[in-house]
Formats: structure tokens, sequence, C-alpha cells
């Protein structure tokens, strides 16, 4: 749902809906995990997906889900378990060229820099972070950037070889996004 803030083909509804995406994600998650009964919570964490998979399908998708998509292929990595350990730095990589959307998902997170409280949520979720103990081989990392540069997904930040093996090699240590 980030993407949708900078997605090519987006529009103001669409960030309007994804940035309540996040909102209503960041702030239920964490009381789900405290009391999965919470049924206010789950209601708000079902909007939340709601949002989500509406935007999803309403704007395109940028080098998050290439990543994703690169990595599910190649490696057999889980889906879900790889989406989490690649978004920090997938938002921090592409942070410097989409300020405003970086703004409104601050604003999202409660304030301060998306990708670290991106993270930050996923390890108070208990999410492993670290995409070498979801199965990608350490060695597999220049062979992951060259194939996402070879067919890249429109993106707001020209994608490199070199780039994408920075940003892969903390996302395999499961070390948090490094950011501006």
């Amino acid at each position: 749902m980030q993407q949708s803030l900078y997605a090519f083909d987006g529009n103001p509804i669409v960030s309007l809906m994804a940035e309540e995406s996040i909102r209503a994600l960041a702030r239920s998650l964490p009381l789900i995990m405290a009391d999965p009964t919470d049924a206010k919570a789950r209601g708000d964490a079902l909007y939340g997906c709601w949002l989500a998979g509406s935007v999803l399908g309403a704007a395109s998708v940028a080098l998050h889900h290439k990543l994703c998509h690169t990595l599910g292929g190649t490696f057999d990595m889980p889906h879900a378990q790889t989406h989490t350990a690649v978004l920090p730095h997938a938002i921090a990589y592409n942070a410097p060229s989409v300020p405003e959307a970086m703004e409104r998902a601050s604003r999202a997170l409660g304030g301060g820099d998306p990708a670290t409280r991106l993270y930050e949520l996923a390890v108070g979720l208990g999410a492993e972070m670290s995409l070498a103990k979801l199965g990608m081989p350490k060695d597999g990392i220049a062979k992951a950037a060259a194939l996402a540069v070879a067919n890249p997904y429109p993106n707001p930040r020209p994608i490199t070889e070199e780039g994408i093996v920075q940003l892969l090699s903390r996302a395999v240590e499961g070390f948090p996004p490094i950011t501006a």
C-alpha cells in the first residue's frame, strides 16, 4: 500500500486510501497482538486490509513487489514473510525520490522515518526480518539484483544493481534499513 503513495499511475484518492490503510493497520496490529479477542482492533485491521487491497487493485506496484516476486520465484521464498522483510528496505531506497509520499506515510505511522517505523512495527509484531532465515541464500544476492534490474517495474528512483545489492545485503541479515 505504501507503493500506492508514489505509483506512477496513482491519484489523490488512491493516496488518501493508502495513507488511511497504513494508519489503520499500524494502530490495530499491535492491539491485536496484545489481545487477539479485541473485536474493535480486528475490525480496524479488516478496514485497513480492505483499503490496502483496493489501492493495490487501483494503482501499479514498484520495486518492493518486483523484489519480492524475484525472490519468491528464484528462491522459493514464503510470500507474506518476504514482503514484510523487504518493505522497509524498498521504502528507504525510494524515499529520497518521493518526499511527499514519505510525509504522508510518516503521518500515517505517527511520525518519524517511514522505513524505520515499518521495520520497528514488524519487529514489534514478531516478524522475521532476515531473508536468510526465511530461506534466501546469501550467495543469491547478486543473482537477485541482476534479475530485478533486468526487467524492472516502474519505480520513482532508478533501479541499479549496486543499489539492490546494498538493499538486499541488509535485508538478508535482517538489519534495519539505511535511511537518509
